[in-house]
C-alpha cells in the first residue's frame, strides 16, 4: 500500500474512532459528574462535561495502531507513550486537581526523558546569526525549556469553542506540510491522524449542545507535547528539514515560531503582565487574547476563527519574506516582530480604543471608532441561530442520543 494510501486510511481510522468513543465518554463524564463548572473567569454559563482530552486520545491510539503495521518509528513510539503520560496528567488535573509544581515538574521529567530516549533535541540554529551545531551543553537546556513552554502555551490558549482543537489541526496541517515537502511518510501520516482525531470533537465543541464537551487539561498538555515533539524533529540537525535551511535558505526557527505564533506569544504576554502586577505567572484571569474577542462581541467560533486567521496571516508572511530572498536572521526577525505586534500590540491597542471615545452620560467611555467596528464584526460572527447552524447541531447532538445510551 502506497504512503498516501495509508495517510488517508489512518487519517480516517482517527476520526472514525473518535467519532464512535465521543457518546460513550460525554455519558461517563456526565454520570460521574466530570464537568467544568462556571465561574466568573470561565465563559460557559452552565457544567460541561471535561474529558474530551480522552476522546482525541482514543482516535490518535487507533490510528497509531494502524500506522504500526506498515512503518517502525521510535520517534514515533516514544513520542506517544509522552503523549499518554500528559494525557493522564492533565485528566487526573481536570478530575481531582493537581498543583502547578507536580504538573510542572512532570513536564520538565518527561521532556528531559525524551531527549535523551530518542536524542531528538534543538542542536542546531541551521544558520541563524551564523550558528548552526550547538552544544548539548545548550541544546539540551534550550530544549526542555522551549519543550515546557510549548506544552504549557498550548495549554493556555484552551478559553473558547473550537480555539484549542482548531490551533490543533491547523498547526498539524502546517507541520505536515513541511514533512511532505522534505518527504518524511511517517510525520505526515503522524499529523494525519492528529487531524483526523481532532475533528469530531470540534465539530461537537463548536455546534454541539447536549453534546459538547471540553477538551480539558488531558487533550491540551496532550496537544502540547505532540506539538514540542513536531517542532523539535522540524529543528533537529539530523531530521530532513535541515534540507529546507541548506538548500533553500529557509529559517526554521522562524518557519516553526510563524505556526507556534499565537500561542507563544500570548503566553508570554499574560505571564509578563501577571509578574508585573505581583502575581504568579499561573495565577488564571480573563487577559488572554481570545478574551479580549468575547468582550468586543465575537461569538466563541468566531473569536477562533479570527485569531487562527491572525496566526495564518504571519505564517504567510514569513512566507513571503522568504520567498522575496530574506536572510535567515531578517525572516526570525518578522516573525518576532510580527508575534509582539499582533499579540502585545493588538491587546493594548484595543483596550485603550476601548477606554477611548466619548462619554455617556454618566462619564463611561464608549469606545472609539475602531472599537465599535470590531463591535460590529464580532456582532457578523455570531450566526448560532442562523439555519445552517441549526442544522449542524441537530446532526452532532441527535444522532449520538438516539443511540439511547
Amino acid at each position: 500500500m502506497g504512503n498516501f494510501l495509508i495517510a488517508v486510511l489512518c487519517g480516517l481510522l482517527a476520526m472514525l474512532a473518535s467519532t464512535v468513543v465521543y457518546p460513550f465518554v460525554l455519558h461517563y463524564a456526565i454520570k460521574h459528574n466530570i464537568v467544568d463548572n462556571p465561574n466568573a473567569r470561565k465563559l460557559q454559563r452552565v457544567p460541561v462535561p471535561l474529558l474530551g482530552g480522552a476522546v482525541v486520545y482514543v482516535g490518535i491510539l487507533t490510528g497509531c495502531c494502524v500506522l504500526a503495521l506498515f512503518m517502525r518509528s521510535e520517534f514515533i513510539l516514544w513520542g506517544f507513550i509522552g503523549m499518554t503520560v500528559m494525557a493522564i496528567i492533565g485528566t487526573w488535573d481536570d478530575m481531582k486537581g493537581l498543583s502547578v509544581a507536580f504538573r510542572f515538574a512532570v513536564e520538565l521529567s518527561l521532556v528531559g526523558l525524551f531527549i535523551a530516549l530518542t536524542g531528538v533535541y534543538i542542536d542546531d540554529l541551521h544558520g541563524l546569526w551564523g550558528v548552526h551545531t550547538i552544544t548539548p551543553w545548550i541544546g539540551v537546556p534550550l530544549s526542555i525549556v522551549t519543550g515546557v513552554g510549548i506544552i504549557n502555551a498550548v495549554n493556555l490558549i484552551d478559553g473558547v469553542d473550537g480555539f484549542s482543537s482548531g490551533y490543533g489541526i491547523m498547526a498539524c496541517g502546517l507541520f505536515g506540510l513541511v514533512f511532505w515537502n522534505v518527504w518524511n511518510p511517517i510525520l505526515v501520516i503522524f499529523t494525519m491522524i492528529v487531524i483526523g482525531a481532532l475533528i469530531p470533537f470540534f465539530m461537537h465543541n463548536v455546534f454541539g449542545l447536549k453534546s459538547k464537551m471540553f477538551i480539558g487539561d488531558g487533550g491540551t498538555l496532550m496537544l502540547g507535547i505532540l506539538l514540542m515533539l513536531l517542532t523539535f524533529y522540524t529543528l533537529w540537525s539530523k531530521g530532513r528539514c535541515d534540507t529546507m535551511a541548506v538548500e533553500q535558505g529557509v529559517s526554521l526557527t522562524a518557519l516553526t515560531l510563524s505556526f507556534l505564533c499565537i500561542p507563544v506569544f500570548d503566553t508570554l504576554r499574560v505571564m509578563t503582565l501577571r509578574i508585573l502586577r505581583g502575581k504568579s505567572p499561573f495565577n488564571p484571569d480573563r487577559t488572554h487574547l481570545h478574551h479580549l474577542f468575547i468582550d468586543m462581541g465575537f461569538s466563541h467560533l468566531g473569536a477562533a476563527v479570527f485569531i487562527l486567521f491572525i496566526n495564518l496571516l504571519v505564517v504567510a508572511a514569513w512566507l513571503l519574506a522568504w520567498k522575496a530572498g530574506a536572510s535567515i536572521d531578517v525572516q526570525t526577525y518578522i516573525v518576532v516582530f510580527l508575534g509582539v505586534m499582533v499579540t502585545f500590540g493588538f491587546y493594548k491597542l484595543m483596550k485603550e480604543q476601548q477606554n477611548g471615545g466619548p462619554c455617556d452620560e454618566e462619564g463611561y467611555p464608549q469606545g472609539t471608532w475602531l472599537w465599535h467596528w470590531f463591535r460590529k464584526l464580532g456582532n457578523f460572527s455570531r450566526r448560532e441561530k442562523g439555519p445552517i447552524w441549526s442544522a449542524i447541531r441537530r446532526i452532532m447532538d441527535n444522532r449520538f442520543f438516539n443511540w439511547g445510551l
